[in-house]
């Protein structure tokens, strides 16, 4: 097993990385950035400095991740070059 960690350091604009609501992450926003990361839940987790249950709890819609939270998933999606947000506002 192969655990990738992240050292983010960036400064935010306006409080959120590219000019990202927390809002924007939903239970397969979540979801997809872990698997793009190829990692499992609880080294997400790791990542994030938070439990497995609240990755799996945001991924199956229970919570959404919401301020800091909300805004470590921006940098890291930045970071790991995730373009989920890119893909979904080209089909609108």
């Amino acid at each position: 097993m192969v655990l990738i960690v992240y050292t983010v350091t960036c400064k935010i604009e306006d409080g959120m990385a590219r000019n990202q609501k927390p809002s924007d992450w939903d239970k397969n926003r979540v979801r997809a950035l872990r698997r793009h990361m190829g990692l499992t839940q609880a080294e997400l987790a790791k990542v994030l400095g938070t439990r497995q249950q609240t990755i799996s709890e945001w991924e199956t819609g229970i919570y959404k991740p919401r301020g800091t939270s909300a805004m470590l998933l921006n940098i890291v999606a930045e970071r790991s070059e995730f373009k989920y947000y890119l893909e979904e506002e080209s089909r609108r």
